[in-house]
């Protein structure tokens, strides 16, 4: 989850500088980058439990140990170290935690993998002599919620008090989930508008193919990605498949229109994060807010605001595709391959607007419904989603070959494919895999998942 934006802090005059911010993230193709974000879940050596914030071998040891060794600055909220910062990447804490790389905008796959691979050697080179490991899953597959630690930041303390007023299953998407998402670029409002109906209509198929959280407390929970089920008992006023993406018209404004419909979480002001949660953010633009009354909402409380939307796929000033569940490092480079492949292509674009076009709003809600129980299995229109999964893959890997991206080896980007190929030709997925361990040479226990599939 996000830090405080950094946006220019006037009074908002009208609604049309929210239109205008949104346009801002117009690029040129030359100019389009790959911003690739992923979770994990720390864990202690000796008896796998979750590292507390403080401590000798604590999450803030993590985060001091980082910034000493490998040149990142700190980032406090409240005396708390709580970020790490390095030209344009950020480590940031999840709240029970969870470390989180947003990687820097970047040209290449080839280019995502090596920021990865850095990112990962560090965290092993402090972790390993803290007596932690990380792991990457979709959902925590050990501890309760009760058992998660919470980490000191200001603006999760008022997202665990409001959450549980509005679902179930909130506090359990702050602390037992970790997710890999990539964030791209468009070029005009209507690229826009073809990326973002292709990628919500195919969001479930990357569901899917990363599914990987099958395991509630150390037992089997019924779901090949829990991590997605949850968000449909998060917050319905923040969460979904936006229907309205799809109508006649939509653009930058319709998209405003949905943001100022969301409720408030918080303001921030001289480091301290005020409650203002279920509030109006249009009240907030009148100076109407009643926690900060006189004052206006400027830019960077918009940016800010856009932040507590939580929907499949996310608009800021570039597109965040929000559907996938944590795993491995081969699929948190497969992920913005996947999508690459599909959307930075205008030939592949058309291809998968084609394949996805006449899914009814009745489709596209099945396919969200049913993939966290059923993931690739799930039927679909007289096939299932592996059918539609092989499609996107075969779309994603010729784009990513005609952007023909080339490492030194001379490879081009769609190698990165290979691990969702290798699920979608099986018919199964990662949960499936960790299944099939857990009944036979896990013997009922999750905890071999700690040491087989930690970075």
């Amino acid at each position: 989850m996000s830090n405080p934006s950094q946006e220019a802090a006037a009074p908002i005059a009208s609604k049309r500088e929210l239109i205008d911010y949104l346009a801002q993230g117009e690029k040129p193709r030359s100019a389009f980058r790959i911003g690739t974000e992923h979770e994990k879940f720390g864990f202690r050596n000796e008896d796998l439990r979750a590292p507390s914030y403080e401590g000798e071998r604590g999450i803030r040891a993590m985060l001091e140990g980082m910034a000493a060794r490998f040149g990142w600055d700190k980032v406090y909220d409240k005396g708390n170290v709580i970020a790490l910062l390095r030209e344009q990447a950020s480590v940031s804490l999840e709240p029970a935690g969870q470390f989180e790389l947003s990687g820097a905008p970047l040209e290449t796959i080839h280019q995502t993998c090596c920021e990865v691979n850095q990112h990962l050697d560090e965290v092993r080179s402090v972790a390993d002599e803290l007596g932690i490991g990380f792991l990457g899953m979709g959902f925590h597959p050990k501890w309760a919620r009760e058992e998660m630690p919470w980490m000191p930041k200001g603006r999760y303390k008022i997202m665990r008090e409001y959450m549980p007023k509005r679902g179930k299953l909130g506090l359990d998407m702050m602390t037992r989930t970790c997710t890999v998402q990539v964030n791209l670029d468009y070029g005009s409002e209507a690229e826009m508008v073809k990326m973002f109906r292709v990628s919500l209509a195919l969001q479930p198929i990357a569901t899917a193919l990363f599914a990987d959280s099958p395991f509630t407390e150390g037992k089997p929970n019924g779901f090949m990605s829990y991590r997605s089920h949850i968000w449909t008992d998060t917050d319905p006023d923040r969460t979904g498949m936006l229907g309205f993406v799809f109508d006649e018209g939509f653009g930058y404004e319709r998209y405003v229109d949905y943001t100022l419909q969301v409720p408030m979480y918080f303001a921030y002001r001289d480091g301290n994060y005020i409650d203002a949660s279920g509030k109006s953010f249009r009240d907030f633009m009148d100076g109407k807010l009643d926690v900060l009354p006189g004052e206006r909402a400027t830019m960077k409380d918009y940016a800010d605001h856009l932040t507590t939307a939580f929907p499949e796929v996310r608009l800021k000033k570039y597109l965040e595709m929000r559907g996938a569940d944590g795993g491995p490092w081969n699929r948190l480079c497969a992920l913005p391959a996947f999508w690459v492949g599909l959307l930075y292509d205008p030939t592949a674009l058309d291809a998968a607007w084609d394949l996805v076009k006449d899914f009814s709003m009745a489709e596209r809600e099945a396919l969200r419904s049913g993939v966290p129980r059923h993931a690739l299995k799930l039927p679909f229109r007289g096939a299932s989603v592996r059918e539609l999964a092989i499609e996107a893959l075969r779309i994603s890997a010729h784009g990513l070959q005609r952007r023909a991206r080339l490492n030194s080896r001379g490879q081009d980007e769609s190698m990165y494919l290979e691990p969702l190929i290798e699920f979608a030709d099986a018919g199964i997925c990662p949960a499936e895999r960790k299944l099939e361990l857990y009944h036979g040479a896990w013997k009922e226990s999750v905890d071999p998942v700690f040491r087989e599939f930690a970075y």
